[in-house]
Formats: structure tokens, sequence, C-alpha cells
């Protein structure tokens, strides 16, 4: 369980990192919105398959 729990941690960890990177690409960014939901979804995206990965590693 404690593997586990180092898995929920990195993952809150990337989803926040992800999150800032996000809003600093908008701020940055002049396509607005069709470039926000773009990059949003590759990173969750990414994020689902490394969860799926880790997840798969611990059985």
């Amino acid at each position: 369980m404690k593997a586990m729990s180092i898995v929920k941690g990195m993952a809150v960890g990337v989803m926040t990192g992800v999150a800032a990177g996000v809003v600093g690409s908008k701020m940055m960014d002049k396509n607005g919105k069709k470039a926000m939901k773009k990059k949003a979804g590759k990173a969750l995206k990414s994020m689902s398959n490394m969860l799926d990965t880790a997840g798969y590693m611990f059985k």
C-alpha cells in the first residue's frame, strides 16, 4: 500500500505542474481557448497513461 501512496503523491504533483503549465501557457499563447483545450487534452491523456503504467507495475 505504501507504493500506491507514493504513486498517488506523484500523480498529484504532476497534475499540479500540468495545471500551472497550462495556465502559464495560456497567458503567453495568443491562440487562446483552442490551444488551451488541445494542450489540456494532451496533458490528461499523458497523465492517464502514466497512472495506467504505474498501476500495472505495482500489481
